[in-house]
């Protein structure tokens, strides 16, 4: 059982559904997020629980070690990142200052404030690029095609280098596209919840390219599971997150739009760089070291996040 954690990216979409599971588990937990793209509203079931602490902090400043180290947490979860591959093809120094140097800054400082493990969100099909096997496997070659993928393979590295000269267990996730209610429907990550804000205020989506590229959804809840699970078992590992099922643009803005009820036809405009053609990954693996598996199917999850949306219409 978790009794005192760190979670970085806290105020972000999936951080902040882990923290509070881990909260009404009793945990004791510290928030660290910049707020560049974290929303302290997400937090505020989880500080109400009196379990929650939240420090506003950028994770490549030099204070994140004496944070960790006065908070003296038994796991680190770092999800703290940029997350926009497309910003990673044209920001590439930005894009490896935050998730690299960042997570290394994050790393050190879990060691040295003597946590026992650190569990990574790290990223699937960013990481494999183009391949022919899909759902893709954990041993298939590593081909990332943006500086956000190569940057999520480095951290690889750069935890197992830490495992072995510090003896800091970890486990890497390597999440599919996370999807869910109070995802942020402003930025250009979070595709289901950009449609379906979009939808609902009867405006016409825009598709990038001819909405052929296909992505593995894998619904929040299951990612914070999966979270759990990695800081408790599964030490050395890097693991699929996803599926096993592909699902192509055009597909995914028919099913958002028969949920919202919607008639409008998507807006097609020219593909951006960066952009994997197909992404499924494997799972199979996460099922046998962590005995993790998806429960919510692709149709049940986009009601539940329309249905989110119309009682959130401000967000």
């Amino acid at each position: 059982m978790i009794t005192r954690a760190v979670v970085t990216g806290g105020a972000g979409f999936i951080g902040a559904n882990l923290v509070e599971r881990i909260a009404d588990e009793g945990a004791d937990v510290l928030v660290v997020d910049d707020l560049s793209s974290g929303r302290l509203v997400r937090l505020i079931d989880a500080r109400a629980t009196g379990n929650v602490n939240f420090h506003q902090a950028d994770i490549r400043q030099p204070e994140i070690v004496d944070l960790l180290a006065k908070f003296a947490p038994e796991v680190v979860f770092h999800l703290a990142a940029q997350i926009d591959a497309r910003r990673s093809v044209v920001e590439p120094v930005v894009d490896a200052s935050i998730n690299v140097v960042g997570t290394v800054n994050v790393v050190q400082a879990a060691v040295e404030a003597g946590a026992s493990r650190v569990v990574f969100a790290s990223s699937g099909g960013a990481q494999f690029g183009t391949t022919d096997t899909l759902p893709t496997p954990e041993t298939e070659p590593r081909r990332p095609e943006s500086p956000y993928g190569v940057a999520k393979a480095v951290v690889d590295r750069y935890l197992e280098y830490y495992a072995a000269a510090h003896g800091l267990e970890y486990v890497s996730l390597g999440f599919a596209n996370v999807y869910g209610p109070g995802q942020d429907p402003h930025g250009e990550a979070g595709v289901v919840a950009i449609f379906v804000q979009t939808l609902l205020r009867a405006r016409p989506a825009k598709i990038y390219g001819d909405g052929s590229i296909t992505r593995d959804y894998v619904y929040v809840d299951d990612v914070v599971d999966a979270c759990i699970r990695a800081a408790q078992r599964g030490a050395g590992h890097y693991l699929n997150i996803g599926t096993g099922m592909e699902t192509s643009v055009n597909r995914l803005y028919d099913m958002v739009a028969k949920a919202v009820g919607s008639p409008l036809r998507p807006e097609y405009l020219a593909a951006k760089p960066g952009d994997v053609p197909r992404s499924c990954l494997d799972a199979s693996l996460a099922k046998e070291v962590l005995g993790w598996e998806p429960w919510m199917t692709l149709e049940e999850g986009i009601d539940r996040t329309v249905q989110w949306f119309r009682r959130h219409p401000d967000f």
